[in-house]
Formats: C-alpha cells, sequence, structure tokens
C-alpha cells in the first residue's frame, strides 16, 4: 500500500520560507507526475504546484514566482521550497499524485502570521 507523509510545515512570518517534504512508499513514484496541494480552513483543496517525472513544472497563479517543486526520483520525494509567505498560504499542505490518485497522507500544516 502506498504510503504519503508530509513534513516541514509550522509557523513562520510574512515573507518568510519553509521547505516542505513528502515521502513516497511504494514504487509508483517514478512513474508518475506528483503535485502539492493545500487546504485552507472553509476552502476546498486546491493544487499549487506539479512536477512531471521528468521534471517539468506547473504552478498556481497564486504561488508562482515565490514556490518551487522539486523531486528526487531515487529517493522517492518530492519537495516544496516556499519563499515569501504571505497569510493566504496559510493552509494544511498535501501532496498526491497529479490526479490525485492515492489516499490522502495526514498533510502538515503551514500558518503564516505575525
Amino acid at each position: 500500500q502506498v504510503q504519503l507523509v508530509e513534513s516541514g510545515g509550522g509557523l513562520v512570518q510574512p515573507g518568510g520560507s519553509l521547505r516542505l517534504s513528502c515521502a513516497v512508499s511504494g514504487t509508483i513514484f517514478s512513474i508518475n507526475a506528483m503535485g502539492w496541494y493545500r487546504q485552507a480552513p472553509g476552502k476546498q483543496r486546491e493544487l499549487v504546484a506539479t512536477i512531471s517525472v521528468g521534471g517539468s513544472t506547473d504552478y498556481a497563479d497564486s504561488v508562482k514566482g515565490r514556490f518551487t517543486i522539486s523531486r528526487d526520483n531515487a529517493k522517492d520525494t518530492v519537495d516544496l521550497q516556499m519563499n515569501s509567505l504571505k497569510p493566504e498560504d496559510t493552509a494544511v499542505y498535501y501532496c498526491n499524485t497529479r490526479r490525485a490518485t492515492l489516499t490522502w497522507g495526514q498533510g502538515t500544516q503551514v500558518t503564516v502570521s505575525s
């Protein structure tokens, strides 16, 4: 059974940075495009960044230029570097395949507040 384990969240001031990491167990990682999603209180989960097997990336307009997604196919991990964080980035962050085909993990809480 594939498991997703997100880590790296925390409390940060506006303008600060965090790096999230997602470990993917199982053998499916190398054949799937991956994504980072987030869900803010009272809102639907949204896709914020994706990365293909070959490393091509795409971002939601709200995070473009501030977030960078990367993957390590040897370690089965996908990271999200978040810079210039804003209060509206506050959410629980999750990873999954680009089509969200896996059971969701616990996520990692990111809180941006002064």
